[in-house]
């Protein structure tokens, strides 16, 4: 039961994650990227789903922390065609998931969480010069 709490907690601190994520599926030149994230991730999972015959949690856990290149080792390949698809998979998801994570930072919120932060969450504009 104690993890119903941290996941909630989790849910509610994505809430500008999702925000981005909503933006940029309505924008047509970014919908691309997040289909992309999303199939790398599912593609990567239903592999070692299949291949290592992990439970779908741990499956889409080692590609989230894989690609995100934490790696903490607690799941390891064993076969040769898993650790052969990991090798290529790190450097295609890499790509997709580090373009992922640019275009959440770089989204801009539309509401400001806190009263005057306006100033604080939006970039300045460009100098002409």
């Amino acid at each position: 039961m104690p993890a119903i709490p941290i996941l909630f907690a989790i849910w509610l601190m994505s809430a500008h994650v999702r925000r981005a994520a909503w933006r940029a599926l309505q924008e047509p030149r970014t919908r691309g990227l997040v289909y992309a994230t999303l199939f790398i991730i599912v593609l990567g999972a239903a592999f070692y789903r299949a291949v290592e015959g992990w439970r779908w949690l741990d499956a889409f856990y080692f590609t989230v922390i894989t690609l995100t290149t934490v790696g903490y080792g607690d799941l390891v390949p064993q076969s040769d065609a898993a650790k052969l698809f990991t090798m290529f998979y790190v450097f295609v998801g890499l790509g997709i998931i580090g373009s992922f994570a640019a275009l959440i930072a770089d989204a801009r919120p539309i509401d400001p969480p806190l009263p005057g932060a306006a100033g604080l969450l939006r970039r300045p504009p460009p100098e002409d010069g």
